[in-house]
């Protein structure tokens, strides 16, 4: 009887964990979950796991939840920072504190969904093999939106999840409206699977007649899916994002190869090749040089209609930097409400500012105008924190396979860093999820077993 219930709890637990895969590589599909239905579904989707996984931890024995289920003070601190982030919008909302409480009542449901999420990975995907298996869902993910992308490009058949694709012709979007998006999701991704790569990485000495097996040895389904992804961020034009990737690949790959001795010239044809090959030959026949074009001819571009001055999109995101400061520095310590943005902006920038802008196109600055320093700081902290963990985990000399996830880990968090800069990656919902476990693992490369826990 024991060994039968025993198993049935098993048996959930390995189908809330496949649940959870299933909801990361659904999210990215309908609009990067960036539509009211998507994003009711998406939140959906994960309290039914969460309130399964709770059935399911109380079913179990106090000993069981203790050995198996328990988070480390890493990963305490982490959800502490996020929920207390929740907390705050609670409090905006409840309180009056919001320009626009439905808004804020649905980023409250989204960052309790984020947070719930956060501790699933954290407490279901401890062991190598679980962690591994998470890595290989969005690595597949990843290659799926690019190619998904590129192909739609190349083919001239340009659709996104079921509907017909309206912007950004000619540039691989994924299932996402925007091109930058898709870029966002691809920098973690595609971070994500080197780090696999190299945590899969074999402890033998280099040598040179190895060269081959190097860029096309065992693990060339992972190469392959990099290459892929690769090419969809190249055909994707966009700038901050390609910028990101492969800043964040220069920054972790240098500390990467500077730190760790053994191995040094085999880790630097790794990382090279990536560059090298990935970027120079392959992607040439892809719109690299269509991207480099683009960065080089970015500028102010002004004309008149109808006796009115209108401005170039890319040059408004400028002007609605400028014009959210004031805005940020109304109410700097309790925000404007979460999700309020375009509410507040479009009634201070007034109608002929020359375009409509829903959202800051700047993630740091959007979080200060809605959140203010109060809600907005514990986030910052959180990623902070994540990224502390990540290279933590890169330094481990012990264990080939943490170094290479924290490195993954470290990879997607420094892509993203950058790439808010200009953009507005963390306020859709595909990629905001992406973002939270990016900073798990970055926890889980520290703190996960190499052994299977006791079911």
């Amino acid at each position: 009887m024991q060994s039968f219930e025993q198993e049935e709890k098993s048996r959930l637990e390995r189908f809330i964990v496949a649940g959870l895969l299933a909801v990361i590589f659904w999210a990215p599909l309908p609009l990067g979950s960036n539509r009211d239905w998507s994003a009711a579904l998406l939140i959906l989707l994960i309290a039914i796991l969460a309130l399964l996984r709770g059935v399911n931890l109380l079913r179990q024995s106090q000993s069981d939840r203790n050995a198996n289920q328990r988070l480390n003070q890493p990963g305490l601190v982490m959800l502490v920072l996020l929920s207390s982030t929740q907390v705050w919008v609670a409090a905006q909302w409840l309180i009056g504190w919001s320009d626009n409480p439905a808004a804020s009542f649905q980023y409250l449901m989204l960052g309790i969904a984020y947070t719930l999420m956060f501790v699933m990975i954290l407490s279901l995907f401890n062991t190598r093999k679980r962690l591994t298996l998470l890595l290989s869902v969005f690595l597949v993910s990843g290659a799926f939106q690019a190619f998904w992308g590129a192909s739609m490009v190349l083919s001239g058949v340009e659709w996104l999840f079921g509907v017909p694709k309206e912007y950004y012709l000619g540039k691989a979007t994924g299932t996402f409206v925007n091109r930058n998006h898709l870029a966002g999701y691809l920098e973690m991704t595609i971070g994500l699977g080197i780090g696999l790569m190299l945590a899969l990485r074999d402890g033998k000495a280099f040598r040179w007649r190895n060269i081959i097996e190097l860029l096309l040895g065992p693990k060339t389904k992972i190469r392959l899916a990099i290459v892929i992804m690769v090419i969809g961020l190249v055909m994707t034009q966009s700038r901050m994002g390609n910028a990101g990737f492969f800043s964040s690949l220069l920054i972790v790959g240098s500390i990467f190869v500077l730190i760790t001795k053994e191995h040094r010239l085999r880790n630097s044809l790794l990382l090279a090749s990536f560059i090298i090959i990935d970027m120079i030959v392959i992607s040439q026949y892809f719109g690299l040089e269509r991207l480099k074009d683009r960065i080089i001819n970015t500028e102010v571009s002004i004309s008149q209609e109808d006796g009115k001055l209108v401005f170039d999109i890319n040059d408004l995101r400028g002007l609605a930097f400028t014009n959210s400061i004031p805005l940020a520095q109304e109410k700097p310590l309790i925000g404007h409400g979460a999700g309020s943005f375009e509410v507040v902006f479009m009634a201070y920038a007034g109608p002929n500012f020359g375009g409509h802008f829903d959202k800051a196109h700047n993630d740091y600055i959007q979080f200060w105008v809605e959140y203010g320093i109060i809600g907005a700081l514990p986030l910052l902290i959180f990623a902070l924190f994540a990224l502390y963990q990540a290279f933590r985990a890169l330094k481990n000399k012990q264990s080939a396979y943490r170094s290479g996830v924290g490195f993954g880990a470290a990879m997607a968090i420094i892509a993203i860093i950058i790439h808010s800069a200009s953009d507005f990656n963390l306020q859709i919902p595909a990629n905001a999820m992406t973002f939270v476990i990016v900073c798990a693992i970055a926890v889980l490369a520290n703190s996960h077993k190499n052994k299977r826990l006791r079911a």
